[in-house]
């Protein structure tokens, strides 16, 4: 093993062990995320996505991102994010995007939203840590 690959796989071990953040896992059972049970297909193929979100206590920027998939379940499509504010109250998010032509279609799908904030740990990095998260099945109509 050289010197620099040494460096390499120290460096590594280094930051994989500053990115495991005592507390990360659990979030404050306050926290929330929803879904609505409909969301929508444009024309042009854009997804809209909706629900509420609560958080609090937040140390650095938080987002609530979403994701879509129908008829196989290895295969999502990421659907926007939007920067939540966390205040202790309910707020609504709403995220739209355009995954490839045809990739989505009205009917049933199944979505995850995720709300995440970057969290800054050791003073030295951004990781995420999780408030809350959702998966729900819904129906995705054209409009």
């Amino acid at each position: 093993m050289t010197y620099r690959s040494f460096l390499g796989v120290a460096a590594g071990a280094a930051l994989l062990l500053l990115g495991v953040p005592a507390g990360s896992a659990t979030a404050d059972p306050y926290e929330s995320v929803t879904v609505d049970t409909t969301g929508r297909i444009a024309p042009d193929g854009t997804v809209t996505l909706a629900g509420t979100y609560r958080c609090s206590g937040a140390g650095g920027p938080v987002f609530v991102s979403s994701s879509v998939g129908q008829s196989q379940p290895s295969v999502r499509y990421g659907i926007g994010g939007t920067q939540a504010v966390c205040d202790g109250l309910e707020h609504r998010w709403s995220n739209s995007g355009r995954p490839q032509p045809g990739a989505l279609k009205p009917g049933a799908a199944r979505v995850e939203a995720t709300l995440m904030e970057l969290s800054p740990q050791n003073g030295l990095l951004l990781m995420p840590r999780f408030h809350a998260a959702q998966q729900q099945e819904i129906l995705l109509v054209e409009g």
